[in-house]
């Protein structure tokens, strides 16, 4: 049981621009394939920077009012020296930051977050480009039909990862939630249960009612021993006595 890598979801071969294409050239590149950026990549394929459609946006913005309405934003001197430019190399946004073919889609939305970016260029071992993963791309292993979803619970979950015979606990799967019922040997094995099925690709939420035939996590871990008949007579003949 895996999540899904970033070579699975990423979009390849990539629309590519070069340090020296003109904005107009960027401009026609995000138009004719319909995308919203576009990496910029040195001679050797390495990506030197992006240029994003809040880029090109920039220039738009940056330019007076032509009834001579106040701007509303003030520009930074860096704002307004991409917002003047003509070329990729001054209008892009560095430094780089990059995913790899064998990250997980967990990993990659995490890279995104914490960086604040829509996108990631994907490189491999000696930082070349081989795809771009975007936050759609991400989104892509939620449209898992919920058949699928099951057929995972049960086969490596349950089945390959646990050992837990067929029948043992039911999945219901609605719109990507999984609803677990049924009963474990162990109550520590719920927890584990509920995390593994959650880690599972396209799973939204897991809600689980499931009971349990021994308490392992109780205070008193040791099963209450059984009397012997002879202690039973014992403690009668002592109390008569």
């Amino acid at each position: 049981m895996q999540h899904r890598t970033v070579t699975e979801v990423m979009t390849h071969p990539v629309v590519t621009a070069h340090p020296d294409s003109s904005f107009k050239q960027i401009a026609q590149l995000l138009r004719d394939n319909d995308i919203t950026a576009v990496p910029v990549i040195d001679g050797e394929g390495h990506p030197v920077g992006v240029v994003s459609e809040a880029d090109l946006l920039r220039k738009a913005a940056s330019l007076p009012d032509p009834e001579g309405r106040p701007v509303g934003h003030r520009f930074s001197l860096d704002e307004l020296a991409r917002a003047s430019a003509e070329t990729a190399e001054a209008m892009m946004s560095t430094p780089v930051v990059t995913a790899r073919p064998g990250w997980n889609v967990v990993e990659t939305a995490r890279a995104m977050y914490r960086h604040k970016v829509k996108r990631l260029p994907v490189v491999d071992d000696v930082g070349k480009l081989v795809g771009i993963v975007s936050r759609s791309d991400l989104l892509r292993p939620f449209l898992r039909t919920d058949s699928a979803i099951s057929d995972e619970i049960h086969r490596d979950v349950l089945g390959a990862t646990l050992g837990i015979r067929p029948g043992t606990i039911r999945v219901d799967v609605r719109e990507g939630v999984v609803a677990l019922t049924g009963r474990v040997a162990e109550r520590s094995l719920i927890p584990v249960v509920e995390r593994l099925c959650r880690s599972v690709d396209g799973v939204v939420a897991v809600h689980q009612s499931l009971g349990y035939t021994y308490d392992d996590l109780g205070s008193d871990l040791e099963p209450p021993r059984l009397r012997s008949t002879r202690d039973r007579g014992h403690q009668a003949t002592s109390h008569h006595g």
